[in-house]
């Protein structure tokens, strides 16, 4: 396991400045790729699962949090109001509110549920500063969140929906969770008193982590002040604990928000709302994927996919091409310019990059591309068209996969 703060910044992924503030990371060149890699894979699993995407303000009038129960129940872990034209304004810590006004913005029918509401965006925490650290404690995050308003029968179908996405996801990026957690209330004030509706929102969960065979531990005091949940618990290079991911069900902000749809009999009913993330927030989905692969990450996530390396200058503008070529097909392609070093001396530095196709007078000659793949193998020299449609395919695969072996393949 790697420390994804120290290697973070070695590769130019990410790093923070006094100036911006503590808790607030910038991303550079090569992790806002990683990031936009990330983040497209999510938004294209959702639509397959069909998610409609909305955006929404990262602002909201404090009204808006006393009727979601998030200013009685979790102001300490807000950002103090603004003043705005005579209005408290408070940057939002969590999405789910706003979901909520937008599914009530019109008349719903229950042909339309379930009504799955996606939308990765941004929130805000006023964590202390002594509990801030790299990407997986931050001020500013950008969640991968999704917000299910069905009926009371579909929930458990949505909720396993939601876990087997998120399984998918982590086979995907090449990691795994190190256990599920069924989070329940405990002692203390900060849950929402309604005993019936933890009661089934409990039993809807437990049932669907036994439905889909998922050993689970309860732990009391880390449900969600709405409602519990399933925590997707991962560890990080020095053991320590987290949630990547979550599943909750929630009676508590439909009835906050008075939510209602028309249902077959003509009567009105009040939906459920399940909240979701894929990978919860951005900023830990990358530190955990930083430690678990140590920058040699998933073709489909390499911020550089491909590394073309000419022999001399005479091959230049061969391998700018063939860059280009990559290019076209939607990989990430980089020319290491031979005065950078010498042949070897390139190839070690980039050394995790899924694939380093040299370019030499014979290639040149005959038109081919001598592939080197990151994990020491190297196929037969390929036709250009051949060789960056084959990189593309195994990319399009989003998975763990390096190559696709064929036949006529001699690895040496």
């Amino acid at each position: 396991m790697h420390d994804h703060r120290r290697l973070g910044r070695e590769l130019g992924l990410f790093d923070t400045d006094p100036l911006i503030g503590a808790g607030l990371p910038y991303w550079l060149p090569d992790g806002a790729a990683l990031r936009h890699a990330l983040e497209e894979y999510i938004r294209g699993q959702e639509r397959a699962a069909g998610y409609r995407h909305v955006y929404s303000p990262v602002l909201g009038k404090r009204e808006l949090y006393e009727v979601s129960g998030h200013w009685a129940h979790y102001r300490e872990d807000m950002f103090p109001p603004m003043e705005v034209g005579g209005e408290e304004m408070v940057l939002r810590p969590s999405l789910c509110p706003h979901h909520a006004v937008l599914f009530r913005s019109r008349a719903r029918s229950y042909r339309e549920l379930p009504l799955r509401m996606a939308e990765l965006g941004g929130m805000f925490r006023a964590e202390l500063s002594g509990v801030l650290g790299g990407l997986t404690r931050v001020r500013a995050i950008q969640l991968n969140d999704a917000h299910i308003f069905c009926t009371p029968e579909q929930v458990g179908q949505e909720a396993a929906g939601a876990l087997e996405m998120i399984g998918r996801a982590y086979d995907a990026m090449g990691i795994r969770a190190a256990r599920y957690r069924l989070s329940l209330p405990g002692k203390g004030g900060k849950y929402v008193a309604a005993p019936e509706a933890w009661r089934r929102a409990t039993e809807e969960l437990v049932d669907v982590l036994e439905r889909l065979g998922l050993p689970y531990d309860a732990d009391e005091g880390e449900a969600a002040f709405y409602g519990p949940k399933i925590d997707v618990q991962v560890i990080d290079h020095a053991g320590r604990e987290s949630t990547l991911s979550t599943v909750q069900v929630d009676f508590h902000q439909p009835e906050r928000f008075d939510l209602r749809y028309v249902g077959a009999d003509g009567g009105r009913h009040r939906p459920v709302m399940v909240h979701r993330s894929v990978v919860g927030s951005v900023e830990r989905a990358v530190a955990h994927l930083v430690e678990v692969h140590g920058g040699a990450f998933p073709v489909w996530l390499a911020p550089v996919q491909v590394v073309v390396l000419p022999v001399g200058a005479d091959q230049r503008a061969s391998a700018e091409a063939f860059a280009a070529r990559c290019a076209a097909l939607g990989l990430r392609a980089e020319v290491s310019d031979p005065e950078d070093g010498s042949l070897g001396a390139r190839i070690r530095q980039a050394r995790l990059v899924p694939y380093q196709a040299v370019v030499g007078p014979r290639e040149v000659a005959d038109g081919l591309v001598a592939l080197r793949l990151r994990d020491g193998r190297r196929p037969r020299p390929l036709p250009e068209a051949e060789a960056a449609a084959r990189i593309a395919a195994v990319a399009g695969e989003h998975g763990v996969r390096l190559w696709d072996e064929q036949e006529d393949d001699r690895v040496r």
